[in-house]
């Protein structure tokens, strides 16, 4: 009677791959192939713990290589792409960066950027700044050293 239930793998099986199409990641998708095995075991005769065991495996092993996958098509962003292009810029201070006043704007090239200050100080308007990172749509910044 347990091996009748293949239909029933089946249908999960095609409940989580329709799922997959909407979320992120190939989460989903190994359960997807886990629970499609076990139906096979289970259209083959096999009993509940046999099919309960390949789809624990057969996931196990789905997400394992999908995680392989995935971080390797999905590597970091490298430097210099986005608004991490920014970082290590030298730009100019137009209103004091107060980060307690939650004040602070920088030009960097043409554009007008609001600003922190990294040590948490005040740098007053006028002051030549280096980037050092991004915080929100804020940069971070800190005063240029002589000859940067």
């Amino acid at each position: 009677m347990e091996s009748n239930y293949w239909w029933i793998w089946m249908i999960i099986a095609a409940f989580f791959i329709v799922s997959e199409i909407f979320t992120a990641g190939f989460f989903l998708l190994c359960f997807g192939i886990g629970a499609a095995a076990a139906g096979l075991i289970a259209l083959l005769g096999s009993g509940m713990i046999w099919q309960l065991v390949v789809f624990v495996i057969v996931s196990f092993i789905t997400f394992a290589a999908s995680r392989k996958f995935a971080n390797r098509i999905s590597k970091e962003q490298p430097p210099g792409i986005g608004a991490d292009r920014f970082i290590g810029k030298e730009c100019v201070v137009l209103v004091d960066v107060n980060n307690q006043a939650n004040t602070g704007r920088v030009r960097l090239g043409t554009e007008e950027w609001r600003a922190m200050s990294e040590s948490g100080g005040t740098i007053t308007s006028g002051t030549k700044v280096v980037v050092t990172r991004l915080s929100g749509t804020r940069l971070v910044v800190r005063p240029a050293a002589e000859g940067e």
